[in-house]
């Protein structure tokens, strides 16, 4: 049987005790439940009270670079945040979206490593969950994040693997630690401990020390976003954001139309 107790101006607690009376020794328990409950609504109240007021010019559709040309806008507003940022950001990190074939999404930070008229390009492991996801469904969403410009674009589009040549090239860029870190794991798997991938990295750097070639593994190399949408957002005061957005438009020359959306 439920029984409810009154704890507070509107507020409830609602137990599963089995007697119609409550004993004693469950009135504290009762109010500390509720005092948790309080702190809780409480806390939420604080984050709910966070905001930033935008304070920025209007971005308006003469101020485009191009308005055929979104990778010409989006170099625009890169090169700035280059400009701008700060020691504690990465001006190339960008949120990637992908999706199970029965439309269960999933999310990660990864860092922009090139872009160009063909889309944009990023790295990683082909058997992760990301990899694995955008072989079953290669559809995928990277939205950038510019606190110091109140600037943010948002990019839909399908994905396809770069060519080997070119993740070979990018592989043997990196650092050489970069490169022992890459082959060493099994991106996404279940491992018992820290000192399981320790040992593996300790291993190989072992076998491959500084000044030698980390042969790339077969699982690792690029992705590249092939966008069919780009939208370029700039936040506004009183939430009167600016929202101008590039779609691809269906027929065989895939010209861009230039849209406003509302905020």
């Amino acid at each position: 049987m439920f029984h409810q107790v009154a704890c507070g101006a509107g507020r409830r607690v609602v137990s599963f005790f089995g007697s119609a009376t409550f004993k004693s020794s469950r009135v504290p328990f009762l109010r500390t439940l509720t005092m948790a409950a309080e702190k809780r609504f409480e806390m939420g109240e604080e984050v709910a009270a966070l905001r930033k007021n935008y304070e920025s010019a209007p971005f308006t559709e003469d101020q485009l670079v191009s308005d055929r040309d979104p990778i010409a806008q989006f170099d625009n507003w890169f090169s700035l945040a280059k400009e701008t940022g700060t020691t504690y950001e990465e001006v190339n990190a960008m949120t990637l979206a992908t999706c199970t074939p029965d439309g269960r999404p999933s999310a990660r930070v990864v860092l922009l490593k090139g872009y160009g008229q063909d889309g944009f390009r990023f790295f990683s492991h082909y058997d992760s969950r990301k990899g694995g996801e955008l072989s079953a469904n290669p559809f995928a969403a990277l939205v950038f994040y510019w606190p110091a410009l109140n600037r943010s674009v948002r990019i839909e589009g399908r994905v396809e693997r770069l060519p080997a040549d070119v993740s070979e090239k990018y592989f043997h860029s990196r650092p050489h630690g970069s490169q022992i870190g890459a082959a060493c794991s099994k991106q996404s798997t279940v491992i018992e401990s820290r000192d399981q991938i320790a040992q593996a990295y300790s291993d190989l750097a072992t076998r491959f020390p500084e000044g030698t070639d980390v042969p790339r593994p077969d699982h690792w190399g690029g992705f590249l976003v092939r966008p069919d949408a780009i939208e370029f957002w700039q936040g506004q005061s009183s939430r009167l954001h600016d929202r101008i957005k590039f779609k691809r438009s269906d027929d065989t020359e895939g010209a861009w139309a230039v849209q406003r959306l509302s905020p």
